[in-house]
């Protein structure tokens, strides 16, 4: 029998989806295409949670099939539902009449014309997302959200949940239990276990490039510099714990409109052993998380948090907030790492401690 045709489209190549659309297309199970509405991240575009334009250097088209809508070429980043409509997603849908689309997210409006266009040309849709529970949303959006989105879901073929949070808000809006099918969020983990495990000599070198000339414990932040990722919340926490004695070295990796102020703020708390290491692209992150110890994201309000699989994957223990939708599947406390309630410095240093 022919392999089944299957569709994932999204708002532009992302390094995370790349490398799981590629080992699909490996397995030789399914024909696998990647459908993009813009190809922002690989020209290069402002990202306004890193405070710069960035473009990935990592390989993000080869191993599958890739399709851009016409116009990709020239659509920014989408900030808004109406932001992207690109028809020609629709012209598509019906050209190639794929087995299966799977349609990452609700907005923009153009992901919606493509589940539409795909319906009527016979494929089955399915929909895979972030949201969960614990997300915050005002009382008159969520009241005007909610049976909107479960609507659509309940429309769809299915929902690919990425983890239990995300199956539970599923549940919540109506999907039936049989129609939610798990697709967990993955990053490339051969690539960061591969790219973490330094020789004794470049463990050092890279070390000593992040500002950490000896052997004490490394803790390392890598994510944007944001309000929810909580970067302050973390200077505090490691200030209390470095003034009871406790040796190590504060390493933050990434940058963001609380440069500044987190900056600002170690110095006020007299904070000593800590670098502000800036943006790092994707080729150097596994290197970083070699030369390190302890992996935290104290974030709120957080979807899922990524940056979990990639310190796990490069062999660090974590320290999460337990609002992160990936808390209740990855962090088992005790075990890899510890959870503590997000906003709670108190209880993150303690965390820090153990």
């Amino acid at each position: 029998m022919p392999k089944p045709r299957v569709a994932f489209v999204n708002t532009h190549p992302i390094q995370y989806f790349a490398p799981m659309y590629r080992h699909f297309a490996a397995s030789g199970e399914v024909d696998v295409s990647a459908v993009y509405l813009s190809d922002y991240s690989l020209r290069g575009s402002p990202d306004a949670g890193f405070g710069r334009t960035v473009r990935w250097d990592v390989d993000l088209l080869s191993g599958y099939r890739s399709i851009f809508v016409p116009g990709a070429e020239a659509r920014p980043e989408p900030h808004g539902f109406w932001s992207m409509v690109a028809p020609g997603v629709a012209t598509i849908m019906q050209r190639e009449r794929f087995d299966a689309v799977v349609v990452h997210g609700h907005t923009p409006a153009a992901l919606l014309l493509a589940a539409r266009a795909a319906r009527r040309s016979g494929s089955r849709v399915f929909f895979r997302g972030e949201t969960h529970l614990g997300l915050s949303r005002s009382a008159l959006k969520a009241a005007l959200r909610r049976p909107v989105i479960g609507a659509l879901y309940r429309w769809a073929d299915g929902v690919l949940a990425i983890g239990q949070a995300n199956a539970s808000f599923y549940r919540s809006v109506g999907v039936k239990p049989q129609r939610i099918f798990g697709m967990p969020y993955t990053i490339d983990n051969d690539r960061f276990a591969a790219g973490s495990r330094l020789l004794a000599g470049e463990r050092t070198a890279q070390r000593a490039a992040l500002g950490v000339e000896d052997e004490v414990p490394l803790i390392l932040f890598a994510a944007k510099l944001q309000p929810r990722k909580r970067p302050l919340d973390l200077i505090r926490a490691a200030a209390t714990i470095a003034a009871e004695g406790l040796p190590f070295h504060l390493v933050l990796v990434g940058s963001g409109e609380l440069d500044e102020e987190a900056r600002r703020l170690a110095g006020e708390l007299a904070l000593k052993r800590v670098t502000f290491a800036g943006f790092s692209n994707q080729a150097a992150l596994p290197a970083i998380y070699g030369a390190s110890d302890v992996f935290v994201l104290p974030s709120d309000n957080e979807p899922w948090g990524l940056a979990v699989n990639e310190a796990m994957a490069s062999g660090l223990p974590v320290v999460v907030s337990a609002e992160l939708g990936c808390a209740p599947d990855l962090v088992a406390d005790g075990v890899n790492g510890f959870t503590f309630p997000a906003g709670n410095v108190e209880a993150l240093a303690d965390a820090l401690r153990r």
